[in-house]
């Protein structure tokens, strides 16, 4: 056993047998478990969070392939290194086939220079491209790359699998089972919670525990809850304020506040904040949500949000969670109306698309006197020097009467 490399990279799968979780695409009935076991795999980018087992897929696909199998990273490669790659599988002394399998791990990291590179032989075949990104290829991949491949989405682990992947490795010779070990499986159960879908942290986690506790009179490591606590970090949170699920996040955020669930607004809020989100940035979605979605159902949501957003900035962490989720409770539990927004988008496309008319003199500035005289200003009727403050005048341009933009709702009183 090979106790330098981690237990995560020591019990990778081997083949599809081996591979566990990622059912909905590696079912026996699946298109690509039939395309590897085939050795007909197409050009395919692998996207999903840490540790959900891109890198064991790539791994499977080169132990089973027939053709030359080639890996970079591309935090570390170039184009130099693609040139290579290219040289070789056209090399027939070297690469009878005329092809190889070309895996680029964080393909997302690739510039556009060096996805360029890769380009013409991912299109004529020579290349068979498998690119394994965390963050969504459609934002971070070259779009001719994108179209030439099948993209396909991997999802995190469930405890499930974690757990069995945990049990496995307590099994095999090249995993820990040269140590003797006793853990309960209900330990097992709770690491794989903790790992929240990432079976490397619950791997690292696990071989930590191992390797720092001493052995007992009886001749075992016992590993227990406690044990696991203090070799793994806190409940992993799957939020990375930079890539995709920043964006998902936020959406999902925005969208309760919307629906008028203040608790699924409180959870979204509390991944955003744990994964390190700019609370200003939080505070600024939900005084936006406040004008565009409460509205005229409760003007007051405005007030609140802003006053939310200025203590933040005057506060700060950790206080102004306190401020973010009153606000954001206050927002989601208000009556909701767009009547505003739908009204200042519908004018500002008919002020884009359509010929609107002149403003009518009446209502124009006559700041000079002479200007009266052309009939600006002239028979504008003071609201305010009638009963109930209001008279019946023309506001909108001859072309435009008729128009409704602001339509009150049930919601507005």
């Amino acid at each position: 056993m090979n106790t330098i490399e981690p237990l995560a990279y020591r019990i990778r799968p081997r083949t599809l047998e081996e591979y566990v979780g990622q059912e909905h695409i590696l079912g026996k009935d699946k298109l690509l478990y039939r395309t590897i076991k085939a050795d007909r795999l197409s050009s395919i980018i692998l996207f999903g969070p840490p540790g959900c087992g891109k890198t064991s897929l790539a791994k499977v696909i080169s132990e089973t392939t027939k053709y030359k199998f080639y890996k970079i990273n591309a935090v570390t490669a170039g184009v130099a290194d693609i040139k290579k790659v290219i040289e070789e599988t056209k090399n027939f002394m070297l690469n009878p086939a005329g092809k190889s399998i070309l895996f680029i791990d964080e393909i997302h990291r690739f510039n556009k220079l060096q996805q360029d590179a890769l380009l013409p032989y991912v299109e004529n075949g020579t290349i068979i491209l498998i690119g394994a990104t965390t963050e969504n290829p459609y934002f971070e991949v070259n779009k001719a790359l994108i179209s030439r491949s099948i993209v396909i989405k991997l999802e995190p682990l469930t405890e499930e699998n974690i757990f069995t992947i945990l049990k496995n490795a307590l099994k095999r010779k090249d995993g820990l089972g040269e140590y003797n070990i006793k853990i309960e499986d209900e330990t097992l159960k709770k690491l794989a919670i903790i790992a929240n879908g990432d079976v490397r942290t619950a791997l690292n986690g696990l071989e930590i525990a191992v390797l720092t506790t001493n052995m007992d009179k009886d001749g075992f490591i016992h590993i227990t809850d406690e044990v696991i606590k203090n070799s793994i970090q806190d409940k992993k949170a799957i939020f990375d304020k930079n890539g995709e699920s920043h964006y998902d996040n936020i959406s999902a955020f925005i969208k309760s506040m919307r629906g008028s669930d203040p608790d699924a607004a409180i959870f979204y809020l509390a991944r955003a904040i744990e994964g390190g989100e700019d609370p200003m940035f939080l505070a600024r979605r939900i005084t936006i949500c406040a004008s565009e979605d409460v509205g005229m159902a409760n003007p007051n949501a405005l007030v609140v949000a802003n006053a939310a957003m200025q203590a933040v900035h005057q506060i700060g962490m950790p206080e102004a969670r306190i401020l973010l989720a009153e606000a954001a409770v206050y927002v989601a539990t208000s009556k909701k109306s767009n009547a505003s927004y739908m009204a200042i988008n519908k004018a500002i496309e008919d002020v884009k698309t359509k010929d609107t008319g002149e403003i009518p003199m009446h209502i124009r500035n006559a700041p000079i006197e002479k200007m009266k005289e052309l009939g600006y200003s002239e028979g504008y009727l003071y609201p305010h020097d009638f009963p109930g403050h209001y008279v019946d005048q023309q506001y909108l341009p001859d072309k435009m009467l008729g128009t409704k933009y602001y339509i009150k709702d049930e919601n507005i009183e």
